[in-house]
């Protein structure tokens, strides 16, 4: 016992503290909130125990993965990336396909006993390989060959969700993507290079890629006239989240209120209207102050990595996570288009959860290994492989 209480307080001298009490902050949050939507009839006892259960091993595996060097992690992507390939293509086949009510497009798994969100678990392993690859290149990266490579590893899990119809997923890949090659140093010539190819790609990609009722997505937000009559239809979830956003004023209605607005995938998509409606402006900004407050935990955790993997690791996973908060209250707030992002730690379900807890887990390894050989997994065969990384 003495041994085990002698280490784990060894672990929470190193470690950030900072931003694990943010994480299980914001989860305990959801869990109340995700009860008092069950209360209201938005969701069902089921939704609440997997919510809960997910928060759990969420939690649980952010302190496992923290504990494992991420250089371990970078050593053996090979081990764990062909597995979430694989989850991922299995959407392709029909019968495991698991498609959500009003929804366009394929992204849940059924595995008999329960059902995944492939997409959550390949950004997780997406982080981990890029910046391996990256990493790995060194001075190299500006080099047009070793270019093109890192240009179809970063594009190839996002054409892949794309192909299944889901464009919100497929867009967090690129961001993601972006952001960590920026990082890693990229010329200014191939930044320059592709800002002027933006237009013609945008024009490429709204007249022979896009779907038609992506447009229509992103034109409504523009169009008051297609907004009104559209109030019922495509609108509707936009209309509604913002009427339940602003009918709880500065405090809130509370959780007995009977002047509820309802709207679709209010416990999802859309929990950010829940919150405006029942906590008010002051809930709102809470939770934005301490989504806030993650970002740059794992920002400052990028600025004090050790080496040039964990920096990665860490921005990939700022990238992440900002992006996530950006669209879904945008999209709540009508000036972005519905396009199927959960608010990180809040939104309910169960995938997205255990891996967003798992993306801060990385975070916190980078942290927590500065002092190599105060933490599990570790060895000094392992220490000199790190030279190699």
């Amino acid at each position: 016992m003495k041994t085990v209480l002698n280490y784990l307080g060894s672990y929470f001298r190193h470690v950030d503290k900072f931003l694990p009490l943010l994480c299980v902050g914001i989860t305990v949050f959801d869990i109340f909130l995700v009860n008092s939507m069950r209360d209201y009839g938005f969701i069902n006892q089921s939704t609440v125990k997997t919510q809960f259960i997910a928060a759990i091993l969420g939690v649980a595996g952010a302190f496992v993965v923290s504990h494992i060097n991420y250089r371990l992690l970078s050593k053996y992507w090979f081990v764990f990336a062909p597995v979430a390939v694989i989850l991922q293509l299995l959407l392709f086949i029909p019968s495991l396909q698991v498609r959500r009510e009003g929804a366009d497009d394929i992204a849940w798994l059924n595995l008999g006993f329960t059902t995944i969100q492939p997409s959550e678990i390949l950004k997780f392993v997406f982080i981990i390989t890029l910046a391996t690859h990256i990493s790995k290149l060194g001075d190299k990266l500006n080099s047009l060959p070793q270019l093109l490579l890192v240009l179809a590893h970063g594009m190839f899990p996002a054409g892949l969700i794309l192909l299944q119809g889901d464009a919100g997923s497929a867009l967090v890949f690129v961001f993601i993507f972006l952001c960590m090659l920026f990082m890693a140093g990229l010329s200014w010539k191939y930044i320059l290079a592709a800002v002027v190819a933006v237009p013609p790609v945008i024009f490429v990609a709204w007249n022979y890629i896009m779907q038609s009722h992506h447009r229509e997505r992103i034109l409504i937000l523009f169009d008051k006239e297609l907004q009104e009559q559209e109030r019922l239809g495509m609108y509707l979830q936009q209309y509604n989240g913002t009427i339940a956003l602003g009918s709880g004023q500065l405090t809130g209605l509370g959780f007995e209120s009977e002047n509820i607005t309802y709207t679709p995938e209010i416990y999802n998509d859309f929990v950010f209207s829940y919150i405006g409606m029942t906590l008010g402006f002051i809930g709102c900004m809470t939770v934005v102050l301490v989504l806030a407050a993650i970002c740059l935990a794992v920002l400052s955790n990028a600025s004090g990595a050790q080496d040039k993997l964990g920096k990665l690791i860490c921005v990939g996973v700022f990238a992440m996570v900002f992006f996530h908060c950006i669209v879904n209250i945008g999209m709540v707030l009508s000036v972005m288009p519905v396009i199927g992002i959960p608010l990180p730690f809040v939104s309910t379900g169960g995938t997205a959860m255990i891996m967003m807890h798992g993306c801060i887990g990385l975070v916190l390894s980078v942290s927590a290994h500065k002092e190599k050989e105060k933490h599990m997994f570790y060895t000094e065969k392992d220490k000199k492989s790190w030279k190699i990384i």
